[in-house]
């Protein structure tokens, strides 16, 4: 709970891989709370318990009362991709962030490719790199191998939204001009 308000704060694509995480974690616990108390809230001091406990408990409802249980994200998962969305679009509309479009332009390319590969045509270009990253994330806990080429397409895609995410945390400071 902690670790995902902070993230909000600091970088909101790190924030939502986190959630992602947090959502596949409840499913492994079959969004159980109990389980979750004995396999990842136990793992905390003590004093950190109840909080994270009621955190989980909510997000398990959430999960529960959205469909989500089993594949899926959170609707407040999904409104960080929209609000993500909306801010990218209005980048590339403004002509004050030439670097932005440059990286949208240089990851485009394999957002197409990822998009032909996973058959979510219709998916939204920033869950399609969201959900490669996460994909990347997963495949280094397992201690898998990850291709050249992978690795090259997510260092792209990586370097296109972290520069988005600044671009977010700008915006959410009052700090980002987006008219001309």
């Amino acid at each position: 709970m902690k670790i995902a308000q902070a993230l909000k704060q600091k970088n909101i694509a790190e924030y939502l891989i986190y959630m992602w995480q947090v959502e596949d974690l409840m499913r492994a616990n079959g969004c159980d709370i109990d389980r979750l108390k004995a396999n990842v809230i136990a793992q905390y001091p003590e004093e950190d318990r109840p909080a994270l406990e009621e955190w989980y408990a909510n997000l398990t409802d959430m999960m529960r009362a959205e469909g989500v249980t089993e594949r899926g994200h959170l609707q407040i998962n999904r409104n960080v991709v929209q609000e993500l969305t909306e801010l990218h679009g209005a980048l590339l509309a403004s002509t004050r962030y030439p670097f932005y479009n440059a990286a949208y332009f240089k990851a485009l390319p394999f957002i197409v490719e990822l998009r032909q590969k996973n058959g979510h045509k219709d998916e939204p270009e920033l869950e399609t790199c969201f959900e490669a990253l996460y994909g990347i994330l997963l495949l280094r806990l397992q201690k898998k191998e990850v291709s050249p080429g992978t690795a090259r397409a997510m260092e792209v895609i990586s370097s296109f939204i972290s520069l988005l995410a600044n671009y977010y945390d700008k915006e959410r400071k009052g700090q980002l001009k987006l008219d001309d």
